[in-house]
């Protein structure tokens, strides 16, 4: 995989210097080529985050127990732009690193690296409509959607990685229209295959159907992409803030956590889904130096969250609940970031114990999200066993 990315690479700059035109930009930007018959424009760029974890139990007032690691949190290659003419539009993002590859040994995934995040391709019908095919991040929670390069703590929060409804492949509608002066309405639909990225071996489940609207009741952000992005980086002269509402529908969902999880399969082998729908309200506020972003997530399926083969052993359980996640943070005039998070997580009482979580960030940005240095630490209040102790560090770059 490796050798065929880099032949890739060095056919399109030995094709880039005969035929087309380099558009040299800030630290950040990328590499940015267009055609010199403006037939396609292309922005190449690469991304890794190394990070240190240490973590300790905290048994009767004292840590015990510590573990620690250094590793390649995350290595990616994007690609996006547009060809033929500027109504299509196109990502590519490949992810590298173990990490971001992980889960993809199984045979729904014809046992191959799970190496393509994004590949969609995207056509622009009017000026406020656009068709998007292909495979992308579901319109699902707000953190969910921000890049992981563009995050306010070291990674997202436990209501994330719980409920979040991650990629998949399908046929994505997205609108927007304004209302006076200065009220923005967004929607967006998906219709997927409900069973994440790159599974290739079948569809064994039945289809995911996701449902977003989102207002901007002061209007747009001054970043196109400020509603997310994590920080006030662009420190807002007026407020600003977007408001959102998503419900995602997973028929016959054969993963625990749908888009995401262990396949549920019986001793037969054969698949065992349930319905799970998945409710989303968020909110990102921003002036000046302030930023403020809070989510609620409330999964549930149909009947029982427990899954039993036919001699009553437990094959599977889908994860249901619901969590309250806030965050805040304020930049100093050195770009320096104090910012603190509370994370609530309420799982059914079949599933799992709950979990309360508070952390407090401080980062550095040197280049914005583009190069910047963050560390957390994290207080893990466990309602069933220790509690928990946990202290990040990790840096980011971004070409």
């Amino acid at each position: 995989m490796i050798r065929i990315i880099s032949l890739l690479l060095v056919f399109a700059a030995s094709h880039t210097i005969l035929n087309a035109q380099f558009l040299p930009k800030k630290f950040g930007d990328g590499i940015q080529i267009i055609g010199k018959d403006s037939s396609y424009y292309l922005k190449f760029g690469f991304r890794f985050q190394n990070l240190h974890t240490s973590s300790w139990d905290v048994a009767d007032g004292n840590l015990t127990d510590y573990r620690g690691a250094f590793l390649v949190r995350r290595s990616r290659l994007k690609f996006d732009g547009w060809s033929h003419s500027k109504k299509f539009i196109y990502k590519f993002e490949l992810g590298l690193s173990n990490r971001d590859i992980g889960g993809g040994t199984g045979s729904e995934f014809r046992r191959a690296a799970n190496v393509v995040l994004d590949a969609s391709l995207a056509y622009k019908l009017t000026k406020h409509l656009t068709i998007q095919f292909g495979q992308r991040k579901l319109p699902g929670n707000r953190e969910r959607v921000i890049s992981s390069g563009d995050m306010q703590f070291v990674d997202r929060s436990i209501l994330n990685s719980l409920f979040n409804i991650d990629r998949d492949v399908g046929l994505q509608v997205l609108g927007s229209h304004k209302i006076g002066k200065t009220l923005i309405i967004k929607e967006f639909f998906a219709l997927s295959q409900g069973e994440g990225r790159n599974v290739t071996a079948g569809h064994f489940g039945g289809y995911g159907y996701t449902f977003k609207t989102e207002v901007f009741p002061f209007g747009a952000f001054s970043n196109s992409k400020g509603a997310y992005i994590g920080s006030a980086l662009e420190r807002e002269k007026t407020p600003k803030l977007a408001l959102a509402v998503s419900y995602d529908i997973n028929n016959n969902a054969v993963r625990e956590r749908g888009q995401l999880g262990s396949f549920v399969i019986d001793k037969a082998g054969n698949y065992r889904g349930k319905t799970l729908k998945v409710f989303f309200a968020d909110l990102m506020f921003k002036y000046k130096g302030l930023s403020v972003m809070a989510e609620y997530a409330k999964k549930t399926s149909d009947g029982s969250s427990l899954v039993f083969d036919d001699d009553d052993s437990l094959i599977g359980t889908f994860y249901t609940g619901e969590a309250l996640n806030i965050q805040s943070g304020i930049l100093l005039k050195s770009n320096l970031e104090l910012a603190a998070r509370f994370t609530h997580v309420n799982p059914d009482k079949e599933v799992e114990a709950g979990e309360n979580q508070y952390t407090i960030g401080i980062s550095k940005y040197i280049v914005g999200h583009k190069l910047k240095i963050q560390t957390d630490f994290t207080y893990r209040d466990m309602n069933s066993s220790d509690n928990g102790v946990i202290w990040r560090l990790q840096t980011d770059v971004h070409f």
